[in-house]
């Protein structure tokens, strides 16, 4: 097998079926990791350091600092050295002389710390590491402990695993930083929904909530500190085995498999064989065999060693006890771990829509029994928050770098079930974190696909989509030949904007002109997000509009139903009423669903909610836009109306990994109409809001504009000034009871803007 450099030879390691006394037809495999360069944490350093060179968080020729007694120290000078940084390896006197000699070798400045902390080596460790980052400015510390790329680094071998064996059922791994194991587990769970995770520790070890022994002689699993990264959770049953246990399963596994491994290889193989033993025929076990032998030639392979330490005077148990989570155990032990006292998970809201849709979200977070944080970087902008019970982390949600920063000092892995928003400016944002964090998601390649605009036309043309014909354009002097080859009138707006913010219908080439030019000219949005720097020249579609709420999930893309909206002609395109389910015949329901499944599908969206509006046109529906995420306008309220199915609550369960409920419980119909203003002036009241109200089969008035407030005719969704929403038998009713309480409703403009 051929590679480029030391980095790309990192995985790819064998997979190595044992021979042990099982029962007829239970396969055991090994995952040897350690035939990487230097051992299982290549891929650790290689994923962590790669990232933060593509994030800007590593800067060519920056040193790089990182605490680590074993594997990792070789992996980070493995990847470090190899990419021309200077590395610093802390670390203590248990490093073993071969392990520091290929330090010294690759060129590292090695850090030994000369005691441990009252909390142990590692604690020590790490305060060392605080005083060589004050000292090396710009220095990364690659945190394998917390950093969501060290389990991220393990879909590689999730991979490999599937695609050597296709399936199996149970995968056991030792625990240290939480990274392989949980890494492992949460991408093969993605294929392999039953898989069973067994977890291996060591006596003395915290991590499974037992006393801590900062004295044990084992490495490479075990630890004092509870580190980010471990997410238990994920973790169906752990094994404990003391210092006598492991060094001597270590040596059985050398001479029973030929297999020379370090003493967490060897724990793991005494878990496999004692797993193997009770499986039923059929049964596939993968054991992760994380590093070689050589380096505890003078510990776990030396009489002197264990005689100098007493190891024969501790228990040796052939089997397993059986023990409640949370017994403190000194011998072989394996509990489940349906005992860990674990708090409801955080929902994690990046941003949110400054609508009643984003506080409702927060609120329903604590209806499914999980704690929901807005993370932002302005509180202030957000009205009515002050009702959510609601955490609050506020950092630059606009800086990737701080913002992972900010999530990452704040939350253990094990603490956060999910990552959402409701603003469509930050779903490409969700998109990496999720990937980064393991969570449920879409590929962020998909989210950004959808939201530009021209990213989005060009996909769906290469997938026959029917659309308006249209051109991208960088500088307005490109637009007067796109508008002659397109035609007009034409649509000119934003590639990346939302509610049809400058959205326009031009009747000639210099207004197209005049309009791209001052859209070009924004550089950043709302939120302070870059712009695209494209505008897009459309064909102006002629039919009425209705839109698409869409599902996907690993059993496809389901139709949740149309909704037929009201749009105003032109110049400016602003939605004034919605009803659902749209009233169409059924051949032209099926076509509007069966066109914006296909264009989903074609940006490569995999999971949850989207909203793709469309056009019936006389050649039939045409996609105006998708949108990777739930529908705004209140349309999640009509239709949890019109059906019993709340759009809301089912896009936070897939957020979290729950299936969602999309089934209707009830038949019927619903709407709404947004209150605009029928000419420029201040908004001095809303008036007769309580008699509408008061008309039979009115659910909702809602005034979302201030008192005081200059209006005028609306040029988008931000335009509008409330809203009412109406049910009903059929949608005549709810259009003739929308139509009632409007009339109702006196808007008290006085003066001119």
């Amino acid at each position: 097998m051929l590679f480029d450099n030391v980095r790309d030879a990192i995985g790819h390691t064998p997979l190595v079926r044992l021979e042990l006394d099982a029962p007829e037809g239970v396969e055991v495999y090994a995952k040897l990791e350690m035939q990487n360069p230097f051992g299982m944490k290549d891929r650790v350093a290689r994923n962590i350091i790669l990232g933060a060179k593509r994030s800007g968080e590593l800067r060519d020729g920056a040193p790089i600092v990182e605490s680590s007694s074993g594997t990792m120290a070789l992996g980070v000078a493995l990847v470090g050295r190899s990419l021309g940084h200077e590395v610093h390896i802390v670390t203590d006197p248990r490093i073993d002389a071969i392990t520091l000699a290929k330090l010294r070798a690759l060129g590292c400045e090695v850090h030994v710390v000369g005691a441990m902390s009252s909390q142990g080596w590692q604690s020590a460790r790490l305060e060392r590491l605080e005083r060589l980052m004050r000292d090396l400015p710009g220095a990364f510390w690659p945190q394998q402990y917390s950093n969501p790329d060290n389990p991220g680094a393990y879909r590689t071998l999730g991979d490999e695993l599937l695609t050597d064996l296709g399936s199996f059922d149970v995968l056991i791994g030792s625990v240290g930083s939480g990274g392989s194991l949980c890494g492992s587990a949460r991408h093969l769970r993605g294929a392999l929904p039953e898989l069973r995770v067994v977890g291996v520790d060591c006596v003395g070890s915290a991590l499974f909530d037992q006393p801590d022994v900062p004295g044990r002689l084992q490495s490479g699993l075990g630890n004092s500190l509870m580190p980010e990264n471990l997410d238990r959770r994920l973790i169906d049953e752990v094994h404990w085995l003391n210092d006598h246990e492991a060094f001597a399963a270590s040596r059985a596994l050398a001479r029973e498999q030929q297999i020379f491994a370090g003493n967490t290889a060897g724990s793991v193989y005494r878990v496999l064989c004692a797993v193997a033993a009770e499986s039923a025929p059929g049964t596939r076990i993968v054991g992760i065999f994380p590093d070689r032998g050589d380096r505890y030639a003078d510990t776990v392979y030396s009489d002197e060693h264990w005689a100098r330490h007493t190891l024969t005077d501790l228990a040796l148990a052939e089997q397993p006890t059986r023990v409640a989570y949370g017994t403190p155990v000194s011998r072989w032990s394996r509990a489940v771990t349906d005992g860990v006292d674990l708090d409801a998970g955080h929902l994690l809201f990046v941003e949110s829509n400054t609508t009643g849709t984003g506080v409702v979200a927060l609120r329903t977070t604590r209806d499914l029994k999980l704690r929901p944080v807005l993370v932002t970087s302005e509180p202030s902008r957000y009205a009515r928050l002050d009702a959510v019970e609601c955490e609050l982390l506020v950092c630059d949600t606009n800086d990737p770098v701080a913002l992972r920063a900010a999530i990452q000092r704040r939350f253990r892995r094990e603490e956060i079930v999910g990552v959402t928003t409701t603003s469509e400016f930050y779903v490409p944002v969700v998109a990496d974190l999720a990937d980064w964090l393991g969570l449920p998601g879409n590929p962020a390649e998909a989210v950004r696909t959808c939201r530009n605009k021209a990213s989005l036309r060009t996909r769906l043309a290469e997938a026959g989509v029917r659309q308006p014909r249209f051109a991208a354009v960088a500088s307005a002097t490109e637009v007067a030949d796109r508008v002659i080859e397109i035609g007009l009138p034409c649509v000119v707006k934003p590639a990346d904007d939302s509610g049809s913010n400058g959205v326009l219908l031009c009747e000639s080439v210099e207004q197209a002109t005049e309009h791209a030019a001052r859209l070009l000219e924004v550089r950043v949005n709302d939120r302070g997000l870059p712009t695209s720097g494209l505008v897009l020249i459309e064909e102006h579609l002629v039919g009425p509009e209705f839109s698409v709420e869409l599902f996907s999930g690993p059993g496809g893309t389901h139709c949740v139903g149309v909704t037929a909206k009201t749009v105003t002609d032109g110049p400016y395109f602003v939605e004034t009423r919605h009803v659902f389910p749209a009233p169409l015949p059924p051949d032209s329901a099926r076509e509007i669903a069966e066109t914006a499944r296909r264009a989903v599908e074609a940006a490569g969206i995999r999971l949850g909610a989207t909203h793709t509006e469309i056009r019936l046109t006389a050649d039939g529906a045409a996609i105006v836009e998708v949108n990777p995420r739930l529908a705004g306008g209140m349309i999640p309220e009509v239709i949890r109306i019109a059906t019993g199915v709340d759009l809301l609550e089912q896009q936070l369960r897939v957020a979290t990994g729950l299936a969602p409920a999309l089934e209707p419980v009830r038949s019927g119909y619903a709407g709404i109409q947004f209150l605009l203003a029928d000419r420029p002036g201040v908004l001095h009241a809303v008036e007769g809001v309580d008699e509408a109200e008061q008309v039979s089969g009115v659910e909702r008035v809602t005034v979302t504009a201030r008192t005081r407030a200059r209006v005028g005719s609306a040029r988008n969704a931000y335009g509008r000034l409330g809203y009412v929403i109406a049910g009903g038998a059929c949608p005549e009713q709810v259009e003739q009871t929308l139509a009632t309480a409007l009339n109702k409703i006196h808007l008290n403009i006085e003066g001119t803007a």
